[in-house]
């Protein structure tokens, strides 16, 4: 297969999220505005086209929960306001910091053309299918993103944006280095940080943001593959016996002398990892720089089982979905019968109670992977994680088209800071709300094989249509058919 891989990527050619490069300059860090020009008409943002506009950010004043206390402290608060305050505002079909790109599910020249993309289950592609996944994720390991940089200080150190630090980064780990920072500890100085912060988990935007993510990854790995029909496969791993994934024909097998490491034969045994040292970055008060730290660890099944005594099964994930409330005061880890907290695994997948001395369904798997996938901070440089959150954003899929909920019952206001409707996600730029992923995927221009196929795996009724972006899909039944480190924080932790 190796050497199949490298005839494979020889024939790839790269592609020309966190900051865009064009907008890292000191000059438009002191204007805060990042609306750079689209090549097609050299105009800001394309508006000569009608592609989009340079425009005001209108950041929501909505009231975050009492988790975080602070103000004015870190570079998240009211994202991107800190840095940007104008940015591309882009027409319907059109997206991105220049809307240079297709809004997810539209294609060709002018983006009128539309198809729905299908995720498939990594075990039922065919080899070629298989082999070509894999030769994409390391060509995006080993390509160096054309259009994005990671910034490496805080705006602070910046000095307000007269010394730009931003640095170079692979595509793959430009995301690796995303999850990092929106799930970071905000850096008081002195070795001071508060850790009851995270953008992204332990609260109602877990889903709407780890959707937005995953699109965007996917649509970074189309470009730098120049392949506008790949998807993410997806790992079911409901009533799992053993890590079907950890092979060598997959996502890499366990060395034969050193349990947490990667078979040799595995080119995953070769990537290294970043932003996996979040106790060093706290001491010396910066950021995760996406220096090298190491090899990818992973020790599936050597977990501490009193923390995760079970591995997800079908019945859990049944349990989920029944729940008819996707989020409840106080919109944390502490959720009672909320659907999110039961998917995210802080939550009893028998009676939706929270317990956050356990960790289940979401957060179990990660646990159970005793390794890089375990700690959130750099839990995004194993492959694992994207066949684990795909799955994860399937279920969510089923619980929208189970329940079809109005928009309006995603909370608006008093959820931890990042996860209100209107707050726009850490820290992509071009900007999203988080409420405009809280939609059905059909939608966004994507779904999943085994919702689109009647009697495929465990969905029963008709084949789904669309609906309107303030409901989701139809219903579904969710039956399936037979057949730690001591670095970062702990998932199932939480703080």
């Amino acid at each position: 297969m190796g050497f199949l891989l490298l005839c494979f990527l020889s024939l790839l050619k790269p592609s020309s999220q966190q900051f865009p490069r064009a907008c890292t300059p000191a000059d438009n860090l002191m204007r805060k505005e990042c609306c750079p020009a689209w090549s097609g008409d050299g105009s800001p943002c394309g508006e000569l086209s009608g592609r989009g506009s340079c425009q005001d950010v209108s950041v929501s004043d909505a009231p975050n929960g009492p988790q975080f206390p602070l103000s004015g402290v870190d570079d998240r608060e009211g994202w991107p306001s800190v840095f940007y305050t104008r940015t591309c505002h882009c027409a319907e079909n059109f997206m991105g910091f220049n809307c240079a790109d297709c809004r997810f599910g539209r294609f060709g020249i002018n983006c009128t053309a539309r198809r729905t993309s299908i995720r498939k289950n990594i075990l039922e592609l065919s080899g070629a299918e298989k082999d070509k996944f894999l030769a994409y994720l390391n060509l995006a390991k080993s390509t160096i993103s054309q259009d994005y940089q990671i910034a490496v200080g805080t705006y602070t150190q910046m000095s307000n944006g007269s010394n730009p630090m931003f640095r170079d980064i692979s595509v793959y780990d430009l995301f690796v280095w995303m999850h990092y920072y929106v799930s970071r500890d905000t850096l008081l100085g002195a070795s001071r940080v508060w850790k009851d912060i995270d953008f992204a988990h332990e609260a109602p935007a877990f889903l709407p943001w780890h959707r937005a993510f995953l699109l965007l990854w996917e649509n970074e790995i189309r470009k730098t593959a120049g392949d506008e029909n790949f998807t993410i496969p997806y790992w079911d791993w409901r009533d799992l016996e053993s890590c079907e994934v950890c092979t060598d024909e997959y996502l890499g097998g366990r060395h034969s002398t050193i349990p947490n490491l990667l078979s040799p034969a595995s080119f995953f045994s070769y990537w290294q990892v970043i932003c996996t040292r979040s106790e060093d970055y706290n001491n010396g008060n910066f950021l995760c720089d996406g220096t090298p730290e190491g090899p990818i660890l992973r020790n599936p099944g050597h977990h501490d089982r009193t923390k995760t005594p079970n591995l997800p099964t079908s019945a859990d994930v049944e349990f989920s979905l029944s729940l008819t409330e996707y989020e409840t005061a106080p919109f944390d880890k502490f959720a009672n019968f909320s659907f999110r907290n039961t998917l995210e695994g802080f939550a009893n997948p028998n009676t939706g109670i929270s317990n956050t001395s356990q960790s289940s369904l979401h957060n179990a798997l990660h646990i159970y992977m005793n390794g890089s996938m375990s700690q959130v901070s750099g839990s995004a440089n194993d492959p694992i994680f994207l066949l684990h959150h795909v799955f994860v954003d399937s279920i969510f899929e089923q619980w929208l088209r189970r329940h079809r909920p109005l928009q309006d019952i995603y909370p608006a206001m008093n959820t931890p800071i990042g996860h209100n409707r209107d707050y726009y996600m850490v820290p992509f730029i071009p900007i999203y709300r988080n409420i405009e992923f809280f939609l059905s995927s059909q939608e966004l221009g994507y779904d999943y094989d085994y919702l689109t196929e009647p009697g495929k795996m465990h969905l029963q009724g008709e084949t789904l249509a669309k609906f309107p972006y303030s409901t989701c899909l139809c219903s579904s039944s969710s039956k399936k058919e037979p057949g730690g480190l001591s670095i970062g924080r702990s998932l199932f932790r939480g703080r």
